[in-house]
């Protein structure tokens, strides 16, 4: 064994033994298998095409219904653009011009929610039913998929009015500027709580129950609050150096990056829940051998690809020898009735 090879096998023998290290590692391996980096940026593209015309119905809505009520307005929409850190304010400029025409804006912010963000829910829901490798068989139909979305933006509505009510609480100890920070702070970290477990249970496929699903939306929750106050900072700097190169572009590249920054942390903790909830650690740096994880990872992927009713996938592995290298004598195949810590027995795959 080459010196490379040999400092490489002790690694892998120290994060195998290591719980809290092989979890991590676990749940970086999981993104890895599942390719989620593309799943962020297609999140992201979606997102990007969604977010003026949910600004749009937003603000327009608001100017109509509780226009008499600027204050209340303005909050709202502080709570809307904060979520994006820097380029909020640009955003606002161009988007508060629409509320000129109220009727027109309406109109057209309804047709491009009903185009666009309907892709980037959607999108969600199809990443978070390759997190959790469901097969194509059990998966939500069309019109299932489509009340989620309206139902997730009737969340996400909700909860900037919350935000905007949770400031406004806030603003009472405006004379302590300690204390309204750190009661900013906590209402802010329970509402995002609050939104990961929501959106995670209308993205997610019914057959993984809730309880699986709140330790990422915690963990989505606090990290997000995190960005949101250090990531000024962090678009920041992205935005002044690209504005110096792209000039008005500089604005846009940066929402791109925000976006999939945040989608890329949402799928992390997303995976986080699912090597939780079965298990899938620790696995193998440089197999073989194969862990029991690498395993049971390769046999959801292959289930992964059911189709239709009745169809059945066979998963068989080489037996590991002494040495880590793989023979040529396979297990036999037969019915897998193993309770699965999430979905029940598995019908669908043999060993």
């Amino acid at each position: 064994m080459n010196p490379v090879a040999g400092a490489l096998r002790r690694v892998d023998r120290f994060q195998q033994h290591v719980p809290a290290v092989a979890f991590a590692f676990g749940v970086v391996k999981k993104f890895g298998d599942d390719r989620a980096g593309s799943l962020a940026a297609l999140i992201a593209y979606y997102g990007f095409i969604s977010l003026f015309p949910l600004l749009l119905l937003l603000f327009t809505v608001l100017g109509m219904t509780v226009g008499g009520n600027p204050s209340f307005t303005a909050s709202v929409e502080h709570s809307a653009l904060a979520q994006f850190p820097v380029v909020g304010t640009d955003l606002q400029k161009n988007i508060t011009t629409l509320h000129d025409n109220s009727a027109l804006g309406l109109v057209v912010g309804i047709v491009g929610l009903l185009w666009g963000s309907q892709g980037a829910v959607q999108a969600g829901q199809y990443a978070m039913s390759e997190v959790w490798n469901i097969p194509g068989v059990d998966r939500p139909s069309f019109w299932t998929r489509l009340a989620r979305t309206y139902t997730m933006m009737g969340a996400v509505g909700a909860f900037l009015v919350l935000s905007a009510a949770a400031t406004g609480v806030s603003s009472f100890a405006s004379g302590l500027p300690i204390i309204a920070l750190v009661g900013t702070t906590v209402l802010t970290l329970i509402l995002n709580v609050l939104l990961y477990v929501v959106a995670f249970r209308l993205l997610t496929p019914r057959q993984v129950p809730t309880r699986h699903l709140v330790p990422g939306a915690v963990a989505g929750g606090i990290t997000w609050t995190a960005l949101l106050y250090g990531g000024t900072l962090l678009i920041d700097h992205t935005l002044r150096h690209a504005s110096q190169v792209y000039g008005f572009f500089g604005t846009v590249l940066g929402l791109v990056a925000w976006l999939y920054l945040g989608a890329e942390m949402t799928l992390y903790v997303a995976e986080l829940n699912v090597v939780k909830a079965r298990h899938l650690w620790p696995r193998s740096l440089v197999p073989p051998p194969l862990t029991e994880a690498d395993r049971r990872v390769l046999e959801y992927l292959s289930a992964q690809g059911v189709r239709r009713p009745g169809q059945h996938v066979q998963v068989s592995f080489d037996q590991p020898t002494p040495d880590g290298s793989a023979s040529g004598d396979q297990r036999p195949t037969s019915p897998d009735t193993r309770a699965d810590p999430v979905r029940g027995p598995w019908t669908g795959i043999t060993r």
